[in-house]
């Protein structure tokens, strides 16, 4: 039933054909540059083996387009080119073929799309690493989004673990016990597999956090299994397509405000997090509205990872140094008892700058997201990380900094100015708190 390769040998072997081809581009490139002395086009090289990777990903699907994902969000350590293909991944994959799909709805339904739906758009409007959605209509007149898994995505999940961890195991330097970070990314993976804890999250972000702004689907669970969600349809378009309309700076700075503040709102809730901050995760409603899918990377933080993430943010502003040591040793990101202490410090020192620059925006009640500067002093510091490939931080790290700047990385697409007040105001409340109280009030919520 599968079109796509899941064993571990037809999935490495890709993955290290595409590897080899776009590391001989890079070398014969600088090659040529030695030889004749000349500079070839950055942009359309670096854009054409990004085209090469996406191209060969999207055989693999799952995991490898998780990959993808991620460097659609680079902040520095990738060429832009390589950013801005790869942000295909988030909702633009090539669908698979309209048989398939049907057969996949009878298999976990019981039935085909046409006995089960009033209407079933068997073209797919949009495809990412997981799933790809098909608009639908209910019997009862409801517009839905009907999301089908791809084949045999969650028995590929351990065995592309193995191959990203045997690489990671070359490229990170004293890599220590790498298997926490490993295992954390691979239970979320299978948990994004599982599309009815995908609704459960659904119906809890729905309850939490849904508004007059802020619109998110209600699922759809007599049309739903572990492989098929259905939920209702929100109308609306991607960032891309919102920014190709030229909107204004008061259309941008609304729809800015309103990612700024569901962010924020999730944080005074306390811990509970849409932890897959993309462009391809929110949909700007033509009603002024902000739409918000894909629950499949949602995090509850525990208490104190979380309180002691959330202090990072005031001690950044404060330049409170004793402060800032003491948050690095709890949060695992510096050890005291290294041998090394020279490289320690090394560390400290720049995660501290790193971490004073990150917090900028809060020290402005309306901060420019629009200004280059910001934007290039982000890029210099992921991209002159001294130790960025060395293992550093609590496993909890992988994702509030996906969130954050994932935020940042929308923000600055967008050139939005965002008005800062509510989110200062939100975070010295929490910061006030005790552990205990903090978690009163967000299991209240």
């Amino acid at each position: 039933m599968s079109d796509f390769p899941s064993s571990k040998f037809e999935r490495s072997k890709i993955i290290a054909k595409t590897g080899l081809k776009v590391g001989t581009n890079y070398a014969q490139r600088y090659l040529r540059k030695k030889v004749t002395g000349k500079e070839e086009d950055s942009k359309e090289f670096h854009s054409n083996n990004a085209k090469e990777v996406f191209k060969e990903f999207t055989k693999l699907r799952g995991t490898a387009l998780k990959i993808a994902q991620g460097m659609s969000m680079d902040q520095g350590f990738l060429p832009e080119e390589f950013a801005e293909v790869m942000s295909q991944a988030q909702y633009s994959v090539p669908p698979i073929n309209r048989a398939l799909v049907r057969s996949i709805i009878k298999k976990e339904l019981g039935d085909y799309p046409e006995k089960l739906f009033k209407s079933f758009d068997t073209q797919a409007f949009a495809a990412a690493s997981i799933g790809q959605v098909h608009k639908a209509e209910l019997m009862d007149g409801r517009k839905v989004a009907v999301k089908i898994q791809y084949p045999n995505v969650r028995e590929t999940i351990d065995s592309d673990m193995t191959v990203a961890k045997a690489l990671a195991k070359r490229i990170i330097k004293n890599s220590g016990d790498i298997d926490p970070y490993f295992n954390e990314i691979r239970d979320t993976l299978l948990q994004e597999t599982d599309y009815t804890h995908e609704g459960s999250q659904i119906d809890e972000f729905r309850k939490r956090f849904g508004s007059d702004v802020i619109e998110i689907p209600e699922w759809i669970q007599d049309h739903s299994t572990e492989r098929v969600l259905t939920m209702s349809f929100i109308e609306g378009r991607h960032l891309g397509e919102f920014l190709k309309e030229n909107p204004s700076q008061e259309q941008r700075n609304h729809f800015g405000q309103l990612i700024w503040d569901f962010f924020h709102e999730e944080i005074r809730v306390g811990g509970y997090v849409h932890a897959d901050t993309h462009p391809g995760n929110f949909l700007f409603t033509y009603d002024g509205n902000l739409g918000v899918i894909d629950f499949g990377c949602v995090k509850l933080f525990p208490d104190e990872f979380f309180m002691n993430y959330l202090r990072l943010l005031p001690t950044h502003l404060a330049d409170d140094q004793e402060a800032i040591r003491d948050l690095y040793v709890k949060l695992n990101v510096i050890d005291p008892s290294s041998k090394t202490q020279e490289k320690e410090e090394e560390y400290y020192n720049f995660a501290r700058n790193y971490g004073i620059m990150f917090s900028r925006p809060y020290r402005y009640d309306v901060f420019d997201f629009s200004d280059p500067k910001f934007a290039e002093e982000i890029k210099h510091y992921t991209k002159d990380a001294p130790l960025s490939n060395e293992l550093r931080g609590s496993k909890h790290f992988l994702y509030t900094s996906r969130v954050h700047t994932g935020l940042y990385s929308i923000l600055m697409k967008l050139g939005a100015q965002i008005n800062t007040i509510g989110a200062k105001d939100v975070l010295s409340n929490l910061l006030n708190m005790e552990f205990e109280s903090f978690r009163e009030e967000h299991e209240a919520a």
